[in-house]
């Protein structure tokens, strides 16, 4: 009985530690991670790439959850760009779809937040495509601290969006155990 109670604990444990912030002001975008990998109550990596660039660099992709999950759904979702020429709209939403209904691909446990120069998207396994109203979008353990900030620091600054996440994810960092100061942040013009 007691290996099995092991077993079942150690099954159940999840990376965890992503914060993903997107912030578009006019025809500007931004989107940054910070850098912590977490195991349980254990910092793993300090400085992990979250944020990849997709279709020739036109299309900007955070993720947040498990991260073998995450990367298999990269590779999908860059598949359904190359089949539909990156349109992002048909895109996110042939793989939420997809997400939503295969067998095998809805247990995985991620969100991705997925960008243009037109659109910004918020994509689930539950099959859900949301573009936030407001142009400022988080994901992760820390993602509602980050897109707090981005939402106080866009209605009383004009300050530029790659400011306002650098900014918003050394908040999110001060704030969630989760989140650290290793930014990485990429810019569509």
């Amino acid at each position: 009985m007691h290996f099995a109670m092991l077993m079942n604990s150690q099954a159940n444990l999840k990376p965890r530690g992503t914060t993903i912030l997107c912030v578009r002001r006019g025809n500007i975008l931004a989107m940054g991670s910070d850098g912590q990998v977490s195991f349980q109550n254990t910092i793993i990596k300090h400085k992990a790439q979250k944020v990849r660039r997709l279709y020739h660099g036109k299309i900007l992709v955070g993720f947040s959850g498990a991260a073998a999950d995450a990367f298999a759904l990269l590779e999908r979702f860059d598949a359904k760009l190359q089949e539909y020429h990156g349109s992002l709209m048909r895109s996110a939403y042939e793989l939420a779809k997809e997400w939503r209904t295969d067998r095998v691909l809805r247990r995985l446990e991620s969100l991705l937040v997925a960008a243009d120069q037109e659109l910004t998207l918020l994509i689930s396994g539950s099959g859900d495509v949301i573009e936030p109203d407001e142009g400022v979008v988080g994901i992760g353990s820390g993602g509602a601290y980050a897109a707090a900030a981005a939402k106080a620091v866009v209605a009383h600054t004009d300050l530029a969006p790659r400011q306002i996440v650098d900014e918003s994810l050394k908040i999110a960092a001060s704030i969630c155990v989760f989140t650290n100061d290793q930014i990485t942040i990429e810019e569509l013009p």
